[in-house]
């Protein structure tokens, strides 16, 4: 993904993951106020909340292949993610039987 090809709004619409400062994150949410970021470090619980006005200032830098986003709390560094899912061949041999 390049800077030229999405923005970091677009990818976050079709990323299943996000890495925010180094911490895999499976719980985000996006809608047209906000970017809402949950993880688990250890046992702290760490969130993240950046306008849609930040999500649409973030830029995109080609060598480290990551978002810079500016949040209340500063500088951050984003990298979209698809996660991989196994088909559910089962269900499908299932309904043949």
């Amino acid at each position: 993904m390049t800077a030229m090809t999405a923005t970091l709004l677009t990818a976050l619409e079709t990323c299943d993951m996000l890495e925010i400062d180094g911490l895999h994150a499976f719980d985000f949410s996006l809608d047209d106020q906000q970017l809402l970021i949950e993880c688990m470090d250890g046992r702290a619980a760490k969130r993240w909340n950046f306008s849609l006005a930040q999500v649409q200032a973030a830029t995109f830098d080609e060598t480290l292949q990551s978002w810079t986003i500016l949040g209340d709390s500063g500088e951050h560094r984003l990298v979209c993610m698809s996660a991989f899912t196994a088909r559910d061949d089962e269900d499908e041999h299932d309904e043949d039987a």
